[in-house]
């Protein structure tokens, strides 16, 4: 018997999470046709490529990663919803840490609300500047 209610809760859980995914973001992320690619961003990538291989640069992704996620950066501007594409964006980086400029793959609302939410942001000191640092954003 037990056993059975087991089977009949865990279908359930599953049919719940099933339903929860399939209704976040609605229908319209189904006709939504993928964002025109930025020419630019190749060169940028480029430059990031460039720093490697370099020790200091790859502890830097590192930290600069978890000080990402601890600050939870990528939520400012709720731009994640926006479509259902991910965005990669590269942040040139002074020798403080401070954006100077971003680079997204593509274009659209939701690279541009990335750009916005990331124009001013503080990271910790790169090991050298300018640094560029790509982040992949769903």
């Amino acid at each position: 018997m037990k056993t059975n209610i087991l089977k009949i809760a865990a279908a359930s859980a599953v049919a719940m999470i099933a339903a929860g995914c399939a209704s976040t973001g609605g229908g319209a992320w189904n006709n939504e046709p993928p964002p025109a690619a930025n020419p630019n961003f190749a060169s940028e990538m480029n430059k990031f490529n460039a720093q490697f291989p370099n020790d200091k640069a790859s502890k830097y992704e590192e930290v600069s990663l978890n000080y990402n996620n601890a600050k939870k950066l990528d939520d400012r501007g709720n731009c994640h919803d926006i479509n259902k594409y991910p965005v990669v964006i590269i942040l040139t980086l002074d020798a403080s840490g401070k954006v100077t400029r971003t680079t997204t793959d593509v274009e659209g609302k939701k690279a541009e609300c990335f750009r916005q939410a990331y124009a001013d942001v503080q990271l910790p000191p790169p090991p050298f500047a300018p640094y560029q640092k790509p982040i992949r954003l769903r």
